[in-house]
C-alpha cells in the first residue's frame, strides 16, 4: 500500500471508515445519509436553537478523529455571536476540553464575522464557520452547543466530518480551546491567556481581541511582549517576544490580513483581533504552560502624559503610567481570547466562564 499521504491523511485507508453527522443523520451512520422527506432535503438543520437550549448536535463512540466541522447560523449582530456557546467534551470527562463562544472559536473576537482563511479556521464569506483542527479521541466525542443570547437563536446548521478506527494511544494529546476576557486589566500584570494546564502536548496558538479605550488619541497598544512559561519556569519565561504586532507577523503597526499561520482579519474602530498559530515553530511542553501577553503602549512622547492633557482622563483614572523614559507605558485594556492547544488528558476544570454581561460588555 502507498505511504504517500494529503496534508497527512493516506490516499487510502482499509481501516479508517469515513463518516458525517448532520441534522438528518445525527448518529453518523452508514447509508442513512439525507433519508428525510425521502431524501429531498427534509431536515437540513436544527430549525431553532431555543433560547438557554443545549443541544448536543454530536456523540461519537471511538476511537477517531474529528476532521472538519462547519456550523453557520443567522447572523443578527454580535450579541447572538458571542453568546452562542461551544462546549466539546472527550472520553466521557465531565469538564469541557473546548469552552468558547461561536465566533471567538472561529477566529474572530468580539463577536464579528470577516471572510479570511488561516491554516485550521475559514469563515467563508463570514457565514460559513469552518474548522481543520484535528480532534482525536479515544472513548467518546460530545459536541454541544448552548444558547446563552437570552432569546431564541433561530435555525442551526451542522456538519461533522471524522474517521472512526484511527489508533488513539492513550498518551495522546487531545485538542483543547478555551476563552477568557477581562474587561480592566490590572496595570503592570500581564494578561493570562492561558494557565493551569498539567499534561504534556503543545501549544498550538490563541485567537486575541482588544476593545482599544485609547482609541482616537493618536497613541498604540501594541508593545506588549508575549511570554510562555514552559514546564518550570518561574520569575521568567523560556520565550518571550518583542511585541504585540510582532507575535501577530507583522511589524510597525499592525492593519488588517490574513494568512496560513499568523493574520489580524478584523481591526475596525476600537476592535482589534489577530490570531497566531504555532505550526512550523512548535511550542512543546511536558509538564505545564502558562501563556500572558502585556499591556503596554506608545505615546510618542519623551516625557509622561500631563492630567489636563489628550490622556488626562487616562492618566486620572489610573489606567495611564509611564515610570521610564521614552514612548512606552504601562496601560489598563479590555482585552479577550481564545487559546488553542493539545494536551494529555485528564482536562483540568477551566476558570469560570465569563457570565453573558461580561461577554456582551462594549460590543
Amino acid at each position: 500500500m502507498s505511504e504517500l499521504t494529503l496534508q497527512g491523511t493516506p490516499l487510502y485507508s482499509a481501516k479508517l471508515k469515513s463518516r458525517a453527522i448532520t441534522a438528518e443523520n445525527q448518529r453518523g451512520e452508514p447509508g442513512h445519509g439525507g433519508m428525510k422527506q425521502n431524501g429531498r432535503k427534509g431536515e437540513p438543520c436544527l430549525w431553532n436553537l431555543k433560547k438557554d437550549q443545549v443541544f448536543t448536535f454530536a456523540e461519537i463512540d471511538g476511537p477517531g478523529v474529528i476532521r472538519h466541522i462547519w456550523i453557520t447560523v443567522p447572523n443578527t449582530g454580535p450579541l447572538k455571536m458571542r453568546n452562542i456557546i461551544l462546549r466539546f467534551y472527550w472520553d466521557d470527562q465531565k469538564t469541557p476540553s473546548i469552552e468558547a463562544p461561536l465566533t471567538d472559536f472561529f477566529g474572530i473576537c468580539h463577536g464579528r464575522t470577516r471572510d479570511y482563511e488561516s491554516a485550521f479556521i475559514t469563515m467563508a464569506e463570514g457565514k460559513g464557520f469552518n474548522s481543520y483542527f484535528p480532534m482525536p479521541f479515544g472513548k467518546k466525542a460530545k459536541l454541544a452547543v448552548s444558547n446563552e443570547t437570552g432569546e431564541d437563536a433561530g435555525m442551526f446548521f451542522y456538519q461533522i466530518d471524522y474517521t472512526v478506527s484511527d489508533e488513539i494511544p492513550d498518551d495522546t494529546p487531545y485538542f483543547h480551546a478555551q476563552f477568557r476576557r477581562v474587561p480592566k486589566t490590572t496595570m503592570y500584570e500581564d494578561y493570562v491567556i492561558l494557565d493551569g494546564v498539567k499534561g504534556n502536548g503543545r501549544y498550538l496558538g490563541v485567537n486575541f481581541g482588544l476593545v482599544d479605550q485609547f482609541a482616537g488619541k493618536k497613541v498604540w497598544w501594541g508593545e506588549g511582549e508575549v511570554k510562555m512559561y514552559i514546564d518550570g519556569d518561574t520569575q521568567y519565561p523560556t520565550i518571550c517576544g518583542t511585541g504585540s504586532e510582532d507575535y501577530a507577523g507583522s511589524g510597525w503597526g499592525l492593519g488588517e490580513f490574513y494568512a496560513q499561520d499568523m493574520g489580524a482579519p478584523y481591526i475596525q474602530d476600537k476592535y482589534v483581533s489577530f490570531y497566531r498559530f504555532h505550526i512550523r515553530d512548535p511550542i512543546y511542553f511536558s509538564e505545564k504552560i502558562k501563556v500572558t501577553i502585556q499591556q503596554i503602549g506608545n505615546d510618542g512622547q519623551m516625557e509622561p502624559a500631563s492630567p489636563d492633557g489628550p490622556l488626562g482622563e487616562f492618566v486620572k483614572r489610573g489606567e495611564y503610567k509611564k515610570d521610564r523614559p521614552g514612548g512606552n507605558f504601562e496601560r489598563v485594556d479590555d482585552v479577550c481570547s481564545t487559546a488553542y492547544w493539545y494536551q494529555t488528558l485528564p482536562t483540568q476544570p477551566f476558570p469560570k466562564f465569563p457570565e453573558r454581561d461580561l461577554r456582551s460588555l462594549d460590543l
